[in-house]
C-alpha cells in the first residue's frame, strides 16, 4: 500500500490513465472513434478512482480503448502505459504489512 493507504496497483493505473486522457487531448487529429477511446478512459479513470476496479471490466476498457486509439502512433507509449498498468491486476494484491 502506499503511504495514503491506496493500492499502488490502483495508483499506476491512475496514473497511466491520467497520461492518455492529456496524450488524447493534446492530439489534433480526429479520429472516428476518438469518443470511444475518451468514454472508457473515463470509465477506467472513475474504476481506478473507486479503489478496487473489476478485473474484468479493467480489460474490457483496455480492449476498447486500444481498439479505438491502436492505430494513432503518437499515443503508443501512453496506451503501452495503461495496458501495463491494467495488467498490474493480474498479479495478487499486495499484503498489508505485518502479514505473511
Amino acid at each position: 500500500m502506499t503511504r495514503s493507504g491506496e493500492d499502488p496497483r490502483v495508483a499506476e493505473l491512475r496514473t497511466a490513465v491520467s497520461r492518455l486522457r492529456r496524450a488524447l487531448a493534446g492530439h489534433p487529429a480526429e479520429f472516428p472513434d476518438r469518443a470511444i477511446a475518451e468514454d472508457e478512459l473515463a470509465a477506467l479513470d472513475a474504476m481506478a478512482a473507486g479503489g478496487a476496479p473489476e478485473i474484468p471490466r479493467l480489460r474490457r476498457s483496455l480492449l476498447l480503448v486500444a481498439g479505438a486509439i491502436g492505430s494513432v502512433s503518437a499515443l503508443s507509449t501512453a496506451l503501452t502505459e495503461v495496458r501495463s498498468a491494467v495488467e498490474l491486476f493480474r498479479e495478487t494484491p499486495p499484503s498489508p504489512p505485518g502479514v505473511a
